[in-house]
């Protein structure tokens, strides 16, 4: 099989489970129409491989809007913590490169890579935000700015006591609680 599809078994266990999470959590997309998203997806299976992903490592990926430049559906993970399947990475392969000893398993931003998604940015984080209360005893990897980067940090988000916070760390640390959130458009 190759790497960026899926089967059509997994297919169509995905479709059932993002259709029902859709439905579950319409708060998050009130106008939009799941018939018009599934036909969009099945127009770009490329695409479905990424999904697939996302759910397999813990994400419950779930639409939340569509932009109004290019009309793509905005898929998210919206698991409750940070996806399980992506935590205890470091920040990107240069971080993960720079460790000498006790190494993590992989870094967010290589992992979304393979994936084929990618990091919120920060406005996109607290945007999340809105449509509930994430990463509440987590915290998740945030797409960082070259001129943060470029000293060695990178940046993640947690909501704590009501709000959103947005801190910064070496991009070469890694936690069991920190992993990332995809952001995907179709």
């Amino acid at each position: 099989m190759e790497r960026n599809k899926i089967t059509q078994e997994q297919k169509e266990k995905l479709f059932d489970v993002l259709k029902r999470r859709f439905e579950k959590n319409m708060n998050r997309h009130p106008e939009l129409n799941w018939e018009e998203i599934q036909e969009k997806l099945e127009s770009h299976p490329e695409q479905l491989r990424s999904l697939n992903e996302m759910e397999e490592t813990g994400g419950e990926p779930d639409v939340i809007g569509r932009d109004g430049d290019t009309g793509e559906y905005i898929f998210c993970d919206c698991s409750a913590e940070s996806p399980k399947g992506r935590r205890s990475v470091c920040y990107d392969p240069e971080a993960l490169k720079s460790r000498k000893e006790n190494k993590p398993w992989n870094s967010a931003v290589g992992m979304a890579e393979e994936m084929g998604v990618s990091l919120l940015n920060e406005e996109q984080y607290r945007n999340l935000q809105h449509l509930g209360k994430f990463d509440t005893k987590t915290s998740s990897w945030i797409a960082t700015p070259d001129d943060i980067r470029q000293f060695g940090g990178a940046i993640f988000g947690d909501w704590r006591y009501g709000q959103v916070f947005i801190y910064h760390n070496g991009a070469e640390s890694y936690y069991a609680a920190r992993g990332f959130r995809g952001l995907l458009k179709v």
